[in-house]
């Protein structure tokens, strides 16, 4: 894993990130973006163009959005088919709980 997104991303769901993501491995869930820890190349330019600032180097991420890290693998472990580029896989249509459980009000 190189990049996360974390919670200054639900429901907001802007894809400025996914635009320049060179390797496409920016997928959408329902109400966040999730960056394939496997897929990512490390290089960084999705970070800039969060107009959020959701997204965080993964070892300069602060303590309090590091789950988002550990939720980051566990969808992409539950989702499996969610491989080779978001845009042949397409929005997923859900969250990992950590997301899902959340409250609009909390994001």
């Amino acid at each position: 894993m190189a990049y996360v997104v974390t919670d200054a991303c639900v429901d907001i769901l802007d894809q400025s990130c996914v635009e320049e993501c060179p390797v496409d491995c920016i997928y959408q869930g329902d109400r966040m973006m999730y960056i394939h820890p496997d897929e990512c190349i490390d290089c960084g330019k999705c970070m800039p163009a969060c107009p959020s600032d959701a997204i965080y180097w993964e070892h300069k991420m602060p303590d309090e959005v590091q789950p988002f890290a550990t939720a980051a693998i566990e969808f992409f472990n539950e989702h499996d088919d969610a491989v080779g580029g978001a845009g042949r896989c397409g929005p997923i249509g859900v969250d990992h709980p950590l997301v899902a459980e959340r409250h609009a009000d909390e994001a």
